[in-house]
């Protein structure tokens, strides 16, 4: 039963939950919560990797992993508590009155089903829509949350799509049947900041109109101080500090809040200097991709513009390249294709100078070696059921034929390097947080000791202290090896920090390419001065900060 308007739509007392193991042990993860959400409010819920933040947000639909337990406390949704409610009383909750846009996006996606058919089945299911209807409907939610070509993007596979048009498609499929409270889990982990700023207005929208409440979950507090009103700070599955956004992030009250804020990343200090590419490693030219979009039968759709178009790459021996753009841009399709998981329609590639396949499997293994991965959607490219151990232990058997007591200790001191204990070696993906999945799917890749990196996205599903240690962790790689970066990401100040030179995609064409002091400093392009301008916040004198200021008044790159 819908609860009147001056009720709370989440009433959360004391809640704690814990998850047990095979030999019977528990591990409480939430621990004594409480916490209210009045409809149409928003709260944020922040804190490092592993702090508990998406165990408690899929409690709110009455969801727990394998293993998760309700160990005591409340939780009311709406007025129906879900921590001892009916399985029906749970279903008539989920997608009608709370909705959930996941971390994971591929995740969520079913691979052998367009995209499209995907969110239709929401509408038609939960809205009792007509095929018709919903597709028309689905057509609408994609232009809104900015999707290219809405049609041909309906009509793609998740894996045809980039990471941020997965997460948009997501999002679609939540809002679809306008929900009464909407839980966001790392939400815009995988956007560009103007596309993260059009998702955020068309969510903050859909809350003004409808009165929907919003629980936003992220690492991101740049997020939250634009997004909520509230702020709950979570550390070791506790709430250590919660109150307005304005109050908490001006004045922490905690050290562990403080820590948060000065790990921040900004747009401060010096770009690293670019030098001459005297010695260039890896050299690509020409490089054009298109995904097909024909259906099972290979009927003719209307063409779709090109994924890549004619990209010349040059990378230097132990220098770091930042390639940017907005979600779609071909960023990743890039990184696919120097990797040798796409091949090219057309282009040449060549490392040393000496041509290389475009496939991997076509590649000896030694070039295999040398030019690693690591992707965007860590639980994805890790094996759910192998260990960690069987994860990070793989490349250093198959390139360095290291037994299986070395194997263990090399693969203990990698993800020492990342933060992470000896005791992860033994556990499986899915019993790790987003931000540990991904350091781990960074150790493997260092296993192999590659002399070219890329990095698709390697700290978005990270907090701002882990992604401050895995950049510093990059950075004396590349220095003790001379490892050669390519940083795909959208996080300017990531490319700020770490990339001497950058390139600037959109549609699949480089736009602007040079040093990362230049092109920051006095871009030639107003698309490129458009992702600075949405990604950089500046301080006005004399005025009252405002929430979206705060962040930059107290944090700065250490």
């Amino acid at each position: 039963m819908v609860q009147p308007a001056s009720e709370p739509i989440i009433r959360c007392s004391g809640l704690s939950i814990g998850y047990v193991d095979g030999i019977g042990a528990t591990t409480r993860v939430v621990d004594h919560v409480s916490f209210l959400l009045e409809p149409g409010h928003s709260i944020g819920i922040v804190g490092e990797s592993g702090s508990g933040k998406s165990t408690l947000a899929r409690a709110l639909l009455g969801y727990l992993r394998g293993g998760g337990r309700f160990l005591g406390g409340q939780l009311e949704i709406d007025g129906v508590e879900v921590t001892s409610a009916a399985t029906a009383s749970i279903r008539a909750l989920r997608g009608l009155r709370v909705a959930m846009v996941p971390q994971n996006p591929l995740a969520s996606l079913t691979y052998h089903i367009p995209v499209g058919r995907q969110v239709e089945e929401v509408l038609r299911a939960r809205r009792g829509l007509l095929r018709l209807e919903a597709e028309q409907r689905t057509v609408a939610l994609f232009s809104e949350m900015g999707l290219p070509d809405p049609e041909i993007i309906g009509r793609r596979f998740a894996h045809q799509l980039s990471g941020g048009q997965r997460q948009r498609v997501v999002i679609a499929a939540a809002l679809a049947c306008d929900p009464a409270l909407l839980v966001l889990d790392e939400p815009t982990t995988a956007l560009d900041k103007t596309t993260e700023a059009q998702v955020l207005e068309l969510v903050q929208r859909l809350r003004s109109q409808r009165g929907t409440a919003l629980v936003l979950v992220t690492h991101d507090l740049n997020v939250v101080a634009d997004t909520c009103e509230r702020v709950i700070v979570m550390k070791d599955g506790c709430i250590v500090e919660q109150g307005p956004v304005t109050t908490v992030f001006r004045r922490p009250s905690v050290d562990y809040t403080k820590t948060l804020l000065d790990a921040s990343l900004d747009l401060t200090g010096d770009a690293p200097s670019a030098n001459t590419l005297a010695d260039v490693l890896v050299n690509a030219e020409k490089l054009s991709f298109s995904y097909g979009t024909g259906g099972w039968f290979k009927r003719p759709q209307r063409q779709a513009r090109p994924t890549l178009d004619r990209v010349d790459l040059a990378l230097g021996r132990g220098e770091v390249l930042g390639v940017i753009g907005e979600s779609g841009s071909g960023k990743t399709t890039l990184g696919l294709i120097l990797a040798g998981l796409l091949a090219s329609d057309q282009g040449a590639l060549a490392l040393e100078g000496h041509s290389i396949a475009m496939v991997a499997g076509k590649r000896r293994p030694e070039m295999r070696r040398r030019i690693q991965m690591v992707f965007q959607d860590p639980l994805s490219s890790l094996n759910p059921r192998q260990t960690v151990l069987a994860a990070v232990m793989r490349p250093l058997r198959l390139f360095f034929g290291l037994n299986r007591n070395a194997a263990r200790e090399k693969a203990a001191s990698l993800l020492s390097d990342l933060g992470l204990g000896p005791e992860y070696l033994d556990r499986y993906p899915r019993q790790l947080s987003g931000g540990q999945q991904q350091r781990v799917a960074i150790a493997r890749a260092f296993a192999a000791e590659p002399d070219v990196l890329i990095c698709d996205e390697i700290t978005s599903a990270l907090d701002a202290s882990v992604a401050g240690q895995v950049l510093e962790e990059l950075n004396a790689m590349r220095r003790r090896h001379g490892t050669s970066v390519i940083l795909i990401t959208h996080d300017l100040a990531v490319i700020w920090r770490m990339a001497s030179r950058v390139m600037v995609l959109k549609d699949g064409i480089v736009i602007e390419a040079g040093s990362t002091g230049d092109v920051f400093a006095a871009p030639k392009d107003p698309y490129t001065a458009a992702l600075l301008s949405s990604a950089t916040r500046v301080k006005r004198l004399n005025e009252e900060p405002t929430p979206s200021s705060l962040i930059n008044e107290i944090a700065h790159v250490a």
